[in-house]
């Protein structure tokens, strides 16, 4: 595998990580990353949402995916960019999040 998409693998999985503390699954599977851009300086741009505008934990989510993607090796910079379009939704959710939280 080449060094992109071991970084970009590794990005993933600490992404998988981050977990909005008011709902047990993690913020990929709730569909709330929109994109991820890794540059060749080692800056990492995460685009995403969040379940409601006013969404008390977003400071909370931004700082620990900050932390958890800048600790992977080459990742110099993190910049997360919250996004309100598009709007977030229920149908965003993987099958996994649909299950755990029970709407399957």
């Amino acid at each position: 595998m080449n060094e992109f998409l071991e970084k970009e693998e590794a990005i993933l999985k600490m992404i998988k990580t981050v977990y909005d503390p008011e709902i047990p699954v993690n913020i990929y599977d709730l569909g709330l990353i929109y994109g991820i851009d890794i540059k060749d300086d080692g800056v990492c741009d995460i685009t995403m949402t969040l379940t409601a505008p006013s969404c008390p934990a977003g400071d909370f989510l931004v700082e620990d995916i900050r932390q958890k993607v800048g600790s992977v090796d080459g990742i110099k910079d993190v910049n997360v960019n919250i996004v309100f379009e598009p709007e977030w939704t229920k149908e965003m959710m993987s099958e996994e999040a649909k299950l755990e939280l029970g709407f399957l």
